[in-house]
């Protein structure tokens, strides 16, 4: 099954990235997991950070703010010295599973990393999502595939994802969906301007 969390990772220079990313996972008999697979895009930050330190975290948040803040850019969150990597851990998720990757395979577009978890820790109870949570996290998969959908596709689909944010998000998931909204608005009216003579 695949996985909405939020990866942080470090530069060789120590610069901290946070990033949403949709592991494989496949729970254990114990419900957890041991081991899970990332598809980072090459020439992402997510991409060389584990290319040159081959190890990260993964969180589990129910925060819809923290997924649309990470998909305009590096949110600027608490975080918190990890166990048994170098890389920090956000301070405010409901878990977290420090990694390692053990295997790497780049000969697709998008690159085959296998993880395997080093140290995991529960930081608070997961609430849960609920429709507009649920909305907000499709806005923000549209959100991060504005360059290769059509714009006609997300629009209509950001005003089918509104409508729920409207009818059942808190202050946090309408500051998220409108985050989204403006971000891809900005990037189609880029586009628009560079084809108009």
């Amino acid at each position: 099954m695949i996985l909405e969390g939020i990866v942080t990772t470090m530069s060789a220079e120590g610069e901290v990235n946070i990033a949403p990313m949709g592991p494989s996972v496949e729970e254990s008999s114990a419900g957890d997991w041991e081991r899970f697979v990332l598809r980072p895009f090459k020439g992402s930050r997510t991409y060389r950070n584990l290319e040159a330190t081959r190890e990260g975290v993964l969180h589990v948040s129910d925060d819809a703010l923290l997924f649309a803040q990470a998909i305009i850019g590096n949110p600027d969150v608490p975080l918190a010295a990890s166990t048994s990597v170098k890389i920090p851990h956000l301070a405010n998720c409901c878990r977290y599973y420090e990694f390692t990757v053990d295997r790497w395979d780049q000969s697709g577009e998008r690159s085959r990393l296998e993880a395997r978890v080093v140290h995991r820790q529960r930081v608070r109870d997961f609430f849960g999502f609920h429709r507009a949570r649920h909305a907000v996290i499709e806005a923000a998969i549209l959100a991060s595939r504005v360059h290769i959908l059509p714009w006609d596709e997300i629009a209509t689909q950001f005003e089918h994802l509104r409508i729920l944010v409207e009818k059942t998000g808190g202050p946090r998931e309408h500051e998220a969906f409108d985050l989204l909204a403006h971000h891809v608005h900005a990037i189609n009216d880029s586009r628009t301007e560079q084809v108009t003579p």
